[in-house]
């Protein structure tokens, strides 16, 4: 590694500005938007990886071979400033302003009020180091003691990753501790920082194995900083300044494609577990899930089936079906969709060495090469060897896309899982068909999986094309937003895990993955204690993906009844989870239209409240809900820091009205756990409890939470049939609510938008049992319980 420290100006073309370094070495400078900058460097006027598949700018998605890296389109390309002097080149626009000094380092600022502030400051004793014998490449930036950082997608401990080092390598991390493992199973190399009242994010375009240290190394010849390493790959990254970290989370997202916009069953309970699909009569295993449903009154809308139908003795076989633990495909199917319920089916993208298929696919050339001999590649997998598909190959990818529809789509499968897709290939010049320009698997190793989702993705939209796709991915990197709802993979059961799984699911949502769960009672290890189960089921209704998955050690299985002593607990909470289900969509239509995250820490929303950066495991599910999670054993009471939010919050349950900014004491017996809802929020529920099909969606109540003093929110409240992409064509119920409260009234002005008519009729209004203003609705008094007709707006 050679530090760079040349900077001299070469050219200017249009939005970029060319500066020559030493070495063959240009730096690009892209002025993109008014606040996004972006910084590239070529040798020999050549990238390593010359396309992307992340940067997706006001685009549907990139091309299945990528984006050129050199393609600007779909950015506004605003007006800049360029100044030149002997000491420095400076390019400013309205928001943003980097000023490249000699030796080699940046210094960026921010404009605040007409006034430029300093935002980053890069190491000034060596800001860029380039391998020389090797493709390593090095950025460093100076760091203060008081500046957080966030993000870096799926990592383990506390939601500030500062004073701490993180490893991007996808890993199937099989029982990790939540609190410590590094690295585990995604490739998001974007972070955020905050400081000094600003925040801005930086994303690393570059799909090699990386390292983020964010200040636990220190070096006595340096002052304090903090570095981006990788192994290999582009050093192309992207600025974005906020000012505020929700702003830098969604204009990241934005960045990256956006979140996708699936089925409304997507969200609802999904079981699922290892052992049914493992057992020698696994299609009477899974009918009797249904049963037990229905028997224990638990109301769920899919389930995933575990990898254990493609099995041949205790190994797995993708697009192979064991039809001597499943003897009728299409009947388990029917059996599942007669109940409300759709399948998930997993699918893996290695095939084992004895797989039934492999000749087929080496003879057809769809499996990663060896570097050495040309043959297929070979690397650990399931307890045997198997070989990669490459979905760099048009072919492969077809081949997928036929057997998803065939083997899975075809048999009553609804969505596909997945799953086992990091892609351990550690033969690092293993070649991949790169859609025609051969790639060595180091560089896009975290692209598979992308590519894989994508495969199935598209599968699936041909297959039922006017229907929302749903799918899951455990691994992927930046840009698989654009396609599935992810978890946070293979966690160990214990209470340490519950509240840290947590922090790691406010880790994605703050970076772009706002469609996350975990498996709710732990995966791998003993099986959850009952007190434990019911915390987990009662922290789970409160994330977008809400799943029970387990394969414990003593071969048991987590289900909602597995404890009789507490089955009422789990049924009231995942009833909960239904009745909240019209407030969970909205919030899923919010993040797809609006961008925002659904899963929040408490200083998303408040970042001038100081309290909210500290470490908590409480947060917010929407904007509206605040989750104080229950994370240890035997309490029954707790503190919750109310946010300051000069609005207050009132208590789900009790309707007791809390001013913000201070901590209160509340109980929190088993059967709950604290919530909370912001004052001036308007809560749709559904009365009855319905499952997700809007044809039995007949009722739907309004809890409204009123300003306490004078003032007046606005409220938008999205609805559609939950599955096809007729909202596009008009065919949803958008209410839009102006909420406005006196010392003696409270005002509720709706209207309507869209064309669609759901199954209920009316709305049904509800205030907190203390509330003795008058209430007035589009002119007309209403009281608590009152309806709402429709057809009056």
């Amino acid at each position: 590694m050679k530090t760079l420290k040349q900077a001299r100006f070469l050219k200017q073309e249009g939005n970029r500005v060319d500066i020559q370094c030493e070495r063959d070495y240009v730096m690009h400078i892209y002025v993109l938007e008014q606040d996004i900058i972006r910084v590239a460097f070529t040798q020999k006027n050549t990238f390593k990886l010359d396309r992307t598949w992340a940067i997706t700018p006001n685009q549907d998605d990139v091309p299945f071979e990528g984006r050129p890296r050199i393609s600007t389109e779909g950015f506004s390309l605003p007006a800049y400033q360029l100044k030149l002097d002997n000491e420095s080149i400076e390019i400013a626009t309205e928001q943003l302003k980097v000023r490249v000094h000699q030796p080699l380092a940046l210094e960026w600022e921010y404009n605040k009020n007409g006034q430029w502030l300093p935002l980053i400051q890069e190491r000034k004793t060596g800001a860029y180091q380039f391998g020389i014998s090797n493709n390593k490449i090095a950025h460093f930036i100076t760091r203060t003691l008081d500046e957080n950082c966030y993000g870096l997608g799926e990592k383990a401990g506390d939601l500030n990753r500062k004073g701490r080092r993180f490893e991007m390598r996808n890993l199937d991390a099989m029982g990790y501790n939540a609190e410590k493992t590094d690295p585990l199973y995604k490739h998001i190399p974007f972070y955020i920082t905050r400081k000094n009242d600003v925040s801005y994010g930086i994303y690393y375009d570059n799909l090699a194995q990386c390292w983020f240290d964010l200040g636990n190394e220190l070096d006595n010849y340096h002052i304090a900083y903090k570095s981006y390493r990788a192994e290999d790959g582009d050093m192309d990254y992207y600025v974005i300044l906020g000012p505020s970290t929700l702003e830098v989370t969604k204009k990241y997202t934005a960045l990256t494609g956006g979140t996708i916009f699936g089925p409304r069953w997507g969200l609802g309970y999904s079981g699922s577990t290892m052992s049914y699909t493992d057992a020698d009569d696994a299609q009477e295993q899974l009918k009797k899930f249904v049963d037990l449903c229905q028997q224990h009154d638990i109301p769920c809308d899919s389930f995933q089936l575990s990898s254990g139908y493609t099995s041949i003795k205790n190994k797995r076989y993708v697009f192979n079906w064991n039809y001597d633990k499943i003897p009728e495909p299409l009947k388990m199917t029917e059996y599942f969709h007669k109940a409300g319920m759709n399948l998930a089916a997993n699918i893996k993208p290695c095939m084992l060495q004895d797989h039934p298929r492999y000749k087929e696919v080496q003879d057809l050339g769809l499996f990663i090469k060896d570097s050495e001999t040309g043959l297929p590649e070979r690397s650990v997998f399931w307890d045997d060897e198997g070989s990669h598909l490459d979905f760099t190959n048009p072919a492969t990818v077809k081949w997928w896309k036929d057997n998803v529809k065939e083997q899975l789509l075809e048999r009553g499968i609804c969505s596909t899982w997945n799953d086992n897709n990091e892609y351990e290939i550690w033969d690092e010049q293993a070649k991949c068909v790169g859609f025609g320009k051969a790639i060595p698997i180091n560089l896009i190793r975290a692209l598979h999986p992308l590519l894989m989702m994508r495969s199935s993705y598209e599968a699936q939209k041909e297959f039922a094309p006017n229907e929302r796709p749903y799918l899951i991915s455990r691994s992927g990197c930046a840009g698989m937003n654009r396609y599935v709802q992810t978890w946070s993979g293979d966690n160990r059961t214990n209470w340490n895990t519950l509240r840290y799984n947590i922090r790691m699911g406010l880790g994605m949502s703050l970076s772009g993955l706002y469609n996350v769960g975990h498996d709710v009672g732990g995966f791998s290890g003993d099986k959850p204690e009952p007190e434990l189960f019911v915390r987990w089921v009662q922290n789970g209704i409160f994330h977008p993906r809400f799943t029970i998955h387990s394969w414990n050690d003593d071969k048991t299985v987590n289900e909602p009844w597995m404890y009789p002593e507490v089955t009422n607990i789990i049924r009231d909470t995942i009833k909960l989870r239904y009745k909240l289900m019209p407030y969970i969509y909205n919030i899923f239509w919010q993040s797809h239209k609006d961008l925002e995250p659904m899963l929040r820490p408490t200083f998303l929303d408040h970042e001038n409240d100081l309290n909210t950066y500290v470490e908590t495991d409480d947060y917010l599910f929407g904007q509206d809900l605040l989750v104080a999670s229950v994370v240890e054993k035997g309490q029954r009471e707790r503190q919750v820091y109310l946010p300051q939010n000069n609005l207050g919050w009132y208590d789900f349950y009790a309707q007791t009205f809390y001013a913000g900014g201070q901590t209160i004491n509340v109980g929190a017996p088993l059967e709950r756990i604290p919530l909370f809802v912001k004052a001036g929020s308007v809560i749709p529920m559904s009365e009855r409890m319905a499952y997700t099909k809007p044809e039995a969606d007949t009722t739907r109540e309004f809890a409204i939470y009123p300003l306490i003093q004078d003032g007046e929110v606005k409220v938008s409240i999205f609805d559609d049939d939950g599955l096809t992409y007729q909202y596009q064509q008009g065919e949803y119920l958008q209410l839009d609510i102006t909420l406005r409260s006196t010392q003696d009234s409270v005002y509720m002005d709706i209207q309507k938008q869209g064309n669609w008519i759901p199954a209920y009729k009316a709305i049904k209004f509800t205030l907190p049992a203390n509330e003795t203003r008058k209430f007035v609705v589009n002119g007309k008094i209403f009281k608590c319980g009152d309806l709402f007709n429709l057809t009056d707006i």
